[in-house]
C-alpha cells in the first residue's frame, strides 16, 4: 500500500475514529479495569488483565474478569489486606501458561510495589526518560522480582533491556497514561502520552509493515523503535492512538 505521509495520516486517523470509542470496551480486556472507579483498583486491574493479554481476545477478557471475581471485586484491597490463606482461592486460575502460582506471586509482588515503592505509577514516573518508558519497564521488572519468587513467573513480566517488545505492558501503559475524550483509555497517570510505545504483536506488526511504518521483519525491540519513530512523526503528542487503527485493521478489516 503506497500512500504519501499526509494520506497515510488521514487514513489512520479515520481508523482511529472508527475504533476508538466506547463500543471497543466491552469485548476487550480494557473492560476489566472499567469495572472500577478507584485509581488503585483501575491500575491493578489493568496490570493483571494486560498481563494475560495473549491469545483469543474473548478468552483473555473472560479470564480477566474471573481474576477480579477471585479478588473479591476489590483488587487493591485484596492486594494490600489479604491473608495467606486467602491466596489458596487463586490456585484454580489458569490462562494459557499463566497459572494460579503466577497469580499468587503477582498479588504478593504488587503488595511489595505498593508498600515499599509507592505504587506502580511511582515506578514509571521515577524511571521514565525524556522520550521513553522502556527503561521504566526494566525497573518495574527488577522491583517486581525483588522478593522471593518462583522462577517460572519471571517470563510473565517483560524486560525491554533483554530485547522484549513488552507488548502487554505497553498496552497497559496506553490504558493508564493516554488521555482522550472517547471514554476508552483512562489517562489517570501523570505521564506524558508522547512517551508511550505502541503494543507490537503479530497483527499490528503485519499491518505496520504493509503500511510502510516499519521495515524490520522481526517483531523485536528495533522494530518497536521503528514503529515509535513512524507514529510519532504522524502525531508527536499522542502516537499510540494509532494502536486502535493497527488493531482494527488487523482484526476487523483483515487488512
Amino acid at each position: 500500500m503506497s500512500l504519501t505521509k499526509s494520506e497515510l495520516k488521514e487514513f489512520l486517523d479515520e481508523k482511529v475514529y472508527e475504533f476508538n470509542n466506547v463500543n471497543f470496551i466491552e469485548p476487550d480486556p480494557i473492560s476489566v479495569p472499567h469495572r472500577y472507579s478507584l485509581k488503585e483498583d483501575i491500575e491493578i486491574a489493568s496490570f493483571l488483565a494486560s498481563s494475560i493479554a495473549w491469545g483469543n481476545r474473548t478468552i483473555i477478557t473472560k479470564n480477566g474478569h474471573r481474576m477480579m471475581d477471585l479478588l473479591g471485586d476489590s483488587p487493591y484491597d485484596f492486594v494490600m489486606s489479604h491473608q495467606d490463606y486467602q491466596l489458596a482461592r487463586l490456585e484454580t486460575f489458569v490462562h494459557r501458561t499463566f497459572n494460579g502460582e503466577d497469580l499468587k506471586y503477582f498479588i504478593k509482588a504488587l503488595k511489595h510495589v505498593y508498600s515499599n515503592h509507592g505504587g506502580l505509577e511511582s515506578i514509571f514516573i521515577k524511571y521514565q526518560t525524556e522520550n521513553s518508558l522502556q527503561p521504566a519497564i526494566h525497573e518495574l521488572n527488577r522491583i517486581f522480582f525483588e522478593i522471593e519468587h518462583p522462577q517460572r513467573t519471571r517470563k510473565h513480566v517483560a524486560d525491554p533491556l533483554k530485547g522484549s517488545v513488552a507488548k502487554r505492558i505497553n498496552m497497559n501503559l496506553r490504558w493508564l497514561c493516554r488521555k482522550d475524550s472517547k471514554g476508552v483509555d483512562f489517562g489517570i497517570w501523570d505521564i506524558c502520552p508522547s512517551k508511550l510505545s505502541c503494543p507490537l504483536d503479530v497483527h499490528s506488526g503485519n499491518v505496520a509493515r504493509k503500511l510502510g511504518l516499519i521495515d524490520r521483519k522481526n517483531n523485536d525491540l528495533k522494530a518497536l523503535e521503528e514503529l515509535d519513530k513512524s507514529l510519532r512523526e504522524l502525531d508527536s503528542k499522542d502516537p499510540v492512538k494509532y494502536d486502535f487503527a493497527l488493531f482494527g485493521l488487523g482484526i476487523f478489516d483483515n487488512f
